[in-house]
């Protein structure tokens, strides 16, 4: 089934608190979550974690505190230019991030697999009074960025929901990675025996350090996270090093082919891929399946 076309009935699920992904995944007998569901599931939620946030004072506090855990992380390992959260969603992680690290970077980039949850994020960091954050969305397993283009580069429980899938997002963000990758996500090794029952359940992640491990990185540390926001999905650490220190100010490709891109009124274009990307609201849409086929593009007519 073309689940894009069910849209309707998946949002009386979620206005009935049902458990999109869930439902979807019973639609195709699946196991694993599928990036569909994914997007799906999270355009849905959209500005619901800010919501939250909001009106629970507590766990607003034990979210400030498990950001400043993050930007002290980010901060301990030295000089960078540039940083990039993946999966940046509603950009409350990333907004706090950023008011407590003790040094900005000159440039900081966001995406999510969600359109809605971009929205969201610019509004949120407008409150913030944050303004220099390149926003974008983007699949994490086929980024719309250089190799090597990034100093710095961490995820907040983003490659969570794509379990069996831990070295295809590992060889992608190592990929764009010029310095550090900082994962902090679900620590399957360090959970209870109920919680990895729920991961499993859930879809999540199960095997990233023994992953990582297995592709050779350099991995400085692995450890669980000072503080959790869920005991039932305890948070770990993973910082992988990466001997790059390449320089570069303009980090955006086409995602399909990652040859360079060029804006132009709404649109990003790649002479190469003679493809081009939609910029919808300001806000750039550089999945692979937004490409449209355009080779008269730049044609003067």
């Amino acid at each position: 089934m073309d689940k894009i076309s069910i849209l309707n009935k998946v949002k009386e699920i979620y206005l009935h608190n049902g458990n999109i992904i869930s439902y979807l995944k019973k639609i195709d007998g699946a196991k694993n979550n599928s990036i569909e569901d994914i997007l799906i599931s999270y355009d849905f939620q959209s500005g619901s974690y800010d919501e939250e946030y909001s009106k629970d004072p507590i766990l607003n506090d034990k979210y400030k505190l498990y950001c400043s855990y993050i930007s002290n992380i980010i901060y301990s390992l030295g000089e960078y230019d540039s940083l990039l959260e993946v999966g940046v969603g509603d950009g409350t992680t990333l907004g706090n991030v950023l008011i407590l690290l003790k040094k900005m970077p000159q440039r900081c980039y966001g995406f999510d697999l969600s359109w809605s949850r971009i929205k969201y994020a610019r509004n949120f960091l407008k409150k913030l009074k944050i303004n220099d954050v390149k926003l974008f969305t983007a699949d994490l397993f086929s980024t719309p960025l250089k190799d090597n283009s990034i100093d710095i580069v961490y995820t907040s429980h983003s490659i969570e929901p794509n379990g069996g899938r831990e070295k295809d997002a590992l060889v992608e963000l190592y990929r764009i990675t010029n310095k550090y990758l900082i994962l902090i996500e679900p620590a399957y090794e360090f959970a209870s025996d109920k919680a990895k029952e729920r991961m499993i359940k859930c879809g999540y992640i199960t095997r990233l350090y023994s992953t990582a491990k297995g592709l050779g990185y350099n991995i400085v540390e692995h450890r669980l996270l000072e503080t959790s926001l869920n005991p039932l999905n305890p948070t770990g650490v993973i910082i992988i090093k990466k001997e790059s220190n390449l320089k570069t100010s303009n980090p955006l490709c086409c995602p399909v082919t990652k040859s360079n891109i060029i804006q132009k009124d709404n649109a990003y274009y790649s002479k190469d891929s003679l493809l081009a990307y939609p910029i919808i609201d300001e806000i750039p849409c550089l999945l692979g399946q937004n490409a449209i086929i355009a080779t008269k593009f730049l044609d003067d007519i």
